[in-house]
């Protein structure tokens, strides 16, 4: 059985967690699926936004398979933390902007993916944690690093030491999702999303998404520096002549990625 399915239709990309009875959980298998499905979306022009989610109903991912991570020496151990953390990064590195599909438990690594992501929408009955100080390790896919960022030090300190779990609600309150929704609503939520970004130009949709990540990791003049060098390379594109004519001609633009 194939535990990450991938699909596309009308430039956006599908990819599923398929390890329901697990909670959608990694193991070294679904790991390796997901990094050989992430490297040809990278190399995918026509793909332009990428929605994650988990099968099922009841969990987005539960995070490592505990019950592998049972039966591992510290060797392997070591080897699926530097698989997951190498696949996060790789995700978020994508030139595609990514939206998780929250539909359930985001534990662990399961948070740790919707953090890598762009966007998030959840469902109602999602619920989150870094819960790994539970555990006696940390979050080693990007959980210290990523969460602070996103909601401040202080509170990531906060969920991280304590390995509190909290709702979907809260989840919007402190930004992790930018919206919660009945879980019937989840997927159409997420594409409507992914269609408003769609109607604009790849390459502005790319470089911006670029700039912003790296620009982040900066200094703000290093990272005005890195937002000029973004938009020199959209001014040469066929879209943003398309654009102008649209305005022009009163229209929608066809954008064509050039």
């Amino acid at each position: 059985m194939t535990n990450i399915i991938y699909d596309k239709e009308k430039r956006i990309g599908y990819v599923t967690i398929n390890r329901e009875k697990t909670h959608n959980t990694f193991d070294y298998k679904t790991l390796s699926e997901l990094k050989d499905v992430v490297e040809k979306i990278h190399l995918d022009p026509d793909v332009q936004v990428v929605i994650f989610t988990g099968a099922g109903k009841k969990a987005f991912s539960a995070g490592a398979d505990l019950k592998e991570r049972k039966t591992l020496t510290p060797y392997e151990v070591r080897r699926n933390v530097k698989m997951i953390a190498d696949v996060f990064n790789a995700i978020e590195a994508l030139p595609q902007a990514t939206i998780a599909a929250v539909n359930g438990y985001a534990f662990g690594g399961g948070f740790e993916l919707v953090l890598a992501c762009d966007l998030a929408i959840a469902s109602e009955n999602s619920q989150f944690g870094l819960t790994e100080t539970s555990w006696a390790i940390i979050p080693g896919a990007g959980g210290t690093q990523r969460l602070p960022r996103l909601v401040g030090a202080m509170r990531a300190k906060e969920l991280i030491l304590t390995a509190r779990r909290f709702d979907a609600y809260e989840a919007k309150e402190l930004g992790v999702v930018l919206d919660v929704v009945e879980q019937d609503r989840l997927m159409k939520a997420c594409q409507e999303l992914a269609n408003r970004i769609t109607q604009n130009g790849p390459v502005a949709i790319r470089q911006a998404k670029f700039a912003i990540n790296v620009g982040l990791n900066t200094d703000i003049d290093t990272g005005i520096k890195i937002e000029s060098k973004a938009y020199e390379l959209t001014i040469d594109t066929e879209d943003r002549i398309e654009a102008l004519a649209a305005f022009q001609e009163k229209r929608k633009p066809e954008f064509k990625g050039k």
